[in-house]
C-alpha cells in the first residue's frame, strides 16, 4: 500500500502538491510569456493575464476545494478525539473550521476576480485568505499542544509553532507594505519610490502562502490515523 492511501492522508498530500503546483505553475507560464518580471512578482501578478490567470483560477479553486475537504476531515478528527479524552474545546474547533473554510472561499474570490480586472473584490478576498488563514493555523497550534500527546508528537507540534510564528510575522509585512504601492503594472520600475514596499509584500506574500503549504505538510502523519465514511438513513 503506498503511503499516502493510509487512512485520509491522501486530502492534505494532495492539497499540499497540488497548491504548490498551482502557484509556481503560473509563475513560471507568466515568466516564459514575459508578463511579470523573475523577481517579486505578487502571485496574482503572475495570475493576472490569459492563458496563466484560466489555468491559477481552476487550479486555485481545486486547491480551495480540497482545503475545505481538508479542514473539515481536521475538524471530525479533533472532535472525534475530544470525546474519547476531553482534552480540547469544542467550541474552539468550531471556531477553527470556520476560520478555515472562510479563508478557503477567500481563495476562490482571489482566483475569479483577478487583480487587474476587480481589484476591489480581489483584494478583499486576498486579505480574508490571508487573516483566516493565519489565525486558522494559530488556533490549530494551540489545539495541537492541548491534544498533545493523545494527537500530534511534540516534534509536530514544535514545527506547526515555528510555522506559525514566521507565516504571522509575514503577513503585517506583507499587507502594510502593500499600502504604500501605488504603481498597478505587472513590470515594476526599480528606480520607483515604493519599489522596496513592493518588494518586501511580495516575499512575505510568497512567504505566508508556502507556510500553509508547510502546516499542512503536517496534517500527513495524522491522516493516516483515521478514515471517514458517509452514512446514508433514509427516515
Amino acid at each position: 500500500m503506498w503511503w499516502f492511501t493510509q487512512g485520509s492522508c491522501f486530502l492534505p498530500f494532495f492539497l499540499v502538491v497540488w497548491s504548490s503546483t498551482s502557484f509556481i505553475l503560473s509563475y513560471l507560464i507568466a515568466l516564459f510569456r514575459r508578463d511579470v518580471d523573475v523577481l517579486f512578482p505578487y502571485i496574482s501578478d503572475a495570475a493576472a493575464n490569459p492563458p496563466e490567470s484560466c489555468i491559477f483560477g481552476l487550479m486555485t479553486f481545486v486547491s480551495a476545494c480540497a482545503g475545505m475537504a481538508t479542514i473539515y476531515s481536521r475538524f471530525k478528527f479533533v472532535e472525534k478525539l475530544s470525546e474519547e479524552t476531553r482534552v480540547v474545546n469544542p467550541q474552539l474547533n468550531k471556531t477553527t473550521l470556520v476560520l478555515g473554510i472562510l479563508s478557503c472561499i477567500g481563495m476562490c474570490v482571489v482566483a475569479t476576480f483577478q487583480e487587474t480586472a476587480v481589484t476591489a473584490v480581489h483584494d478583499v478576498g486576498a486579505l480574508l485568505f490571508f487573516v483566516s488563514g493565519v489565525l486558522y493555523i494559530l488556533l490549530q497550534t494551540v489545539i495541537s499542544y492541548q491534544a498533545f500527546p493523545h494527537e500530534s508528537s511534540i516534534t509536530v507540534c514544535r514545527v506547526r509553532l515555528a510555522v506559525t510564528v514566521i507565516a504571522s510575522l509575514a503577513f503585517f509585512p506583507t499587507v502594510i507594505c502593500a499600502f504604500f504601492v501605488k504603481q498597478t503594472d505587472l513590470h515594476r520600475v526599480k528606480d520607483s519610490k515604493d519599489y522596496p514596499f513592493h518588494v518586501a509584500s511580495a516575499v512575505c506574500e510568497w512567504v505566508v502562502a508556502f507556510s500553509f503549504v508547510c502546516f499542512f505538510l503536517t496534517y500527513i502523519d495524522d491522516f493516516k490515523r483515521f478514515t471517514l465514511r458517509v452514512m446514508t438513513e433514509l427516515g
